[in-house]
């Protein structure tokens, strides 16, 4: 018996090795860059692990007060002093920002420079 030597056709052969480089290029492509930064999660993290006094402006124009407990993707919890706690979700809110703590404005002083308002003169 006697057996014949089976070659493969060259032209597949090249075809195929094409085929693996142009994958490989493709799969070496340089990836569109992160739309996640995590800076809100990172901001997130440092004013609850600080416990900082925030105000948050919702879209209707409402201020609300009070520490950030915990938050996830859609939402945050909003601890509050003397009232009800506060689930609000991120999309309600306009912006948020953090609370002066220790530093409360004084209530202003007539100055003597300052010609005295008729109203408050009414009332002395």
């Amino acid at each position: 018996m006697q057996r014949r030597l089976m070659r493969p056709n060259l032209s597949e052969v090249k075809e195929k090795m094409n085929r693996e480089v142009r994958e490989a290029e493709a799969a070496k492509k340089k990836m569109p860059p992160l739309t996640d930064t995590h800076a809100e999660n990172y901001y997130f993290l440092k004013q609850m692990n600080k416990k900082t006094l925030m105000a948050v402006v919702l879209a209707d124009g409402e201020q609300v007060e009070g520490y950030i407990e915990w938050y996830d993707r859609n939402c945050f919890k909003l601890n509050r002093l003397e009232a009800p706690n506060l689930l609000i979700y991120k999309r309600q809110v306009k912006y948020l920002f953090k609370l002066e703590t220790g530093s409360e404005p004084e209530p202003e002083k007539e100055s003597k420079d300052r010609p005295e308002n008729p109203e408050t003169r009414k009332n002395k």
